[in-house]
């Protein structure tokens, strides 16, 4: 079996049509859920579907399941699934997320012209909501196919103007009344651009990932005294921001030791402050932080956070302001089904394209689903790791060789009983 390099590079560059910018370099999209960039990119993806013969079904989140049956395949037999997410970042790539669509398609195409002999049917899906662009809530469209949302949660959820999801995804005429349920699938496997440096330094084409990064999210409130920086003395002041970069500081170091005595792949980040009155003559009274911390170790999260708060303790007994702490968010790390890596890695090795296992450090959809049934997350190679920005390139043969061990995975998974 060997993928059509061309019909997959035409899916992926119409598809990067949709919602196009004007950009010095590169190719820029921006596809945000319930735009009209977002129906063309859906409708555009249901007509390959249909093409390619297969049944389409659309969920109450808009998730889109294209289904093919191979003659003589029992019909209710647990499907094989693959897929991933048509959605952007603002001013995102033309590969995150649509490389991993239509590489489905076109394994499922791949398949169909073989003498594969298969026991289950092939599902290709695209999630909705994956980036969280609109509605903060990334992996949105997965966390319902997996049961960790229900789809009245989903739909309620409003994005900065008000709008609902639901409303959203009936203005764009993908508000379905079909299910999508992962746990009902065998297997899954997505197919992804890394966003990291690993396979293009290791000169390899196609990652094998076991462990998806866990995230923990937290929010960080220092409260003190707004002043006049004239008047108010240097001994006499309470200064919000001032703690708060002792403790930024902290928390990089306390990240460091983690790195160096526990886990080499845990990395915590302090990505947004706001800071109020925010003005230059007014001595900070208030000031919030968020924190990102990931790895897949999920002891090394919990040291991470525990540091936090154990700076948070010690830089309120030194100075006078008043601090909280809130750890919102909490993902777990996600492992990967042995079988189903195995299965990845034997069709690398009999494709001769060469190929590592590796961690996720970024979350997708499949994290969700491992969460139901096994999983495996395939990465092809991003040039200088960029990605979320108009230069994020992979190259076609490189999305090609990925294509190819994701065809040859998924013949194996749904070859058995």
């Amino acid at each position: 079996m060997q993928v059509d390099q061309e019909r997959l590079r035409r899916d992926v560059e119409r598809n990067g049509q949709f919602g196009a910018i004007d950009v010095d370099e590169g190719h820029g999209r921006t596809v945000l859920t319930g735009s009209d960039a977002d129906r063309r990119a859906r409708e555009f993806f249901v007509s390959r579907l249909e093409d390619a013969g297969l049944s389409v079904r659309v969920d109450a989140v808009g998730n889109i399941v294209g289904r093919w049956t191979p003659e003589g395949v029992d019909p209710d037999a647990a499907p094989v699934a693959a897929g991933s997410h048509l959605d952007s970042v603002p001013k995102g790539g033309i590969f995150d997320g649509p490389l991993g669509v239509y590489a489905a398609l076109e394994a499922v195409r791949t398949l169909q012209a073989s003498n594969a002999d298969l026991r289950r049917p092939v599902d290709v899906v695209s999630f909705t909501e994956e980036e969280g662009a609109r509605f903060s809530f990334g992996l949105l469209g997965s966390s319902v196919a997996a049961g960790v949302r229900t789809p009245e949660e989903a739909l309620s959820l409003a994005d900065d103007e008000g709008r609902t999801l639901g409303s959203h995804l009936q203005n764009v005429g993908f508000a379905g009344d079909d299910d999508v349920h992962a746990d009902e699938w065998s297997a899954w496997a997505e197919l992804h651009v890394e966003q990291g440096t690993t396979l293009e330094s290791a000169g390899n084409q196609v990652g094998v990932v076991d462990a998806i990064t866990g995230i923990t999210n937290c929010r960080v409130e220092v409260v003190g005294e707004a002043d006049h920086a004239g008047a108010t003395p240097m001994d006499e002041r309470s200064d919000a921001l001032t703690t708060a970069s002792e403790f930024i500081v902290d928390f990089r170091r306390a990240a460091e030791e983690v790195v160096a005595s526990t886990s080499p792949t845990a990395v915590g980040t302090v990505g947004r402050c706001d800071v109020a009155p925010n003005a230059r003559n007014i001595v900070p009274g208030h000031v919030e932080l968020h924190m990102d911390i990931r790895d897949v170790e999920y002891e090394s999260m919990n040291a991470l956070a525990d540091r936090a708060r154990q700076s948070l303790t010690r830089l309120e007994r030194r100075a006078p302001v008043r601090t909280e702490f809130d750890r919102y968010r909490d993902q777990r790390p996600s492992r990967m089904a042995d079988r189903c890596v195995e299965v990845a890695l034997n069709a690398a090795e009999t494709l001769d394209i060469g190929a590592q296992k590796m961690h996720s450090a970024a979350m997708h959809d499949t994290a969700n689903v491992s969460s139901v049934t096994d999983t495996v997350l395939l990465f092809a190679p991003s040039r200088n790791g960029l990605s979320h920005n108009p230069l994020e390139w992979t190259d076609w043969d490189d999305c090609a060789a990925a294509t190819d061990i994701l065809a040859t995975t998924l013949a194996e998974l749904a070859s058995d009983y």
